[in-house]
């Protein structure tokens, strides 16, 4: 087996190796994509087992598909875990690979739960009905604005047909007509893409037995319980409600010292989607 300590940056990594049945030891720096693949790609051709631990990062996805397309083992680490980890002040990415390695072999290395593709992609699925619905509430805020200033004050009943029909016949300059026009063309746009999203959501909420039950519970729609289940992942993971609650951010931050307590706001980590619906569902 051939262990690798990744120190993976978007641009390049510094790698630190070791066969484990001949005790060669190893270092790389692999400056592009390429260069990463073909040296990946030449472990496989020998038909080594390989085990690359890096930190939790970002960027990192082409590499991730890479290494499962290879059928090598990928382990993520906690990386303010891994931080503590390091002995000498002074910090290089060589001597990160060679930690990373070292925790690795020595079996210390602070593995953490990884979602799978299909858990991220649908993530994606969410995140971008999110963003739409952001975009169409913002469109919909300014054509509100520009009904005001004429004197039209609708509300929802404004998205009416008869409200809208009032909205399209205001008399107004010839640059404010333009934007006017612009701004419902762009909620015309907007609105079937997100109700093709939500039908989506919602046929794939329907063959999720865990994301039913969540809907059962007060103010928990499809699009909630969804983002719980994936975000969440497996539960067992977590010993209590207070873990998932640190997990999801929604417990105080704390700066206390002797016998003085201070709880500040919310630490607001962990996944800002879930945090923001678990919030509304909350108010409901």
């Amino acid at each position: 087996m051939i262990i690798i300590g990744c120190d993976y940056h978007p641009g390049f990594q510094q790698i630190a190796f070791v066969d484990m049945e001949t005790g060669e030891l190893g270092e790389r720096h692999l400056a592009h994509r390429e260069e990463a693949e073909q040296f990946y790609g030449q472990l496989k051709q020998r038909s080594l087992r390989v085990r690359v631990g890096m930190e939790a990062s970002g960027h990192a996805r082409w590499f991730e598909r890479l290494l499962a397309d290879l059928q090598f083992e990928l382990w993520i680490g906690d990386a303010a875990e891994i931080r503590t980890k390091r002995v000498r002040k002074q910090k290089t990415d060589r001597q990160d690979a060679q930690l990373l390695l070292k925790l690795m072999i020595e079996d210390r290395f602070p593995r953490i739960w990884v979602a799978d593709a299909e858990n991220r992609d649908l993530r994606q699925l969410l995140w971008h009905r999110h963003r739409l619905v952001q975009m169409r509430t913002r469109v919909m805020n300014q054509l509100h604005v520009v009904a005001l200033n004429e004197g039209l004050r609708r509300k929802k009943a404004l998205w009416w047909p008869a409200g809208r029909s009032e909205l399209e016949s205001l008399v107004l300059a010839p640059w404010a007509s333009r934007r006017r026009q612009d701004l419902l063309d762009l909620l015309d746009q907007l609105t079937p893409q997100i109700q093709e999203l939500t039908r989506a959501l919602e046929d794939e909420v329907e063959k999720r037995p865990v994301t039913r039950r969540l809907m059962t519970h007060p103010g928990v729609g499809p699009l909630t319980a969804l983002a719980f289940e994936l975000v969440i992942g497996t539960p067992e993971r977590f010993h209590c409600g207070k873990q998932i609650a640190s997990y999801v951010g929604l417990v105080p931050s704390e700066d206390s010292s002797g016998d003085r307590r201070r709880l500040g706001h919310i630490s607001k980590q962990g996944s800002s989607l879930l945090r923001y619906l678990l919030v509304e569902a909350a108010g409901k």
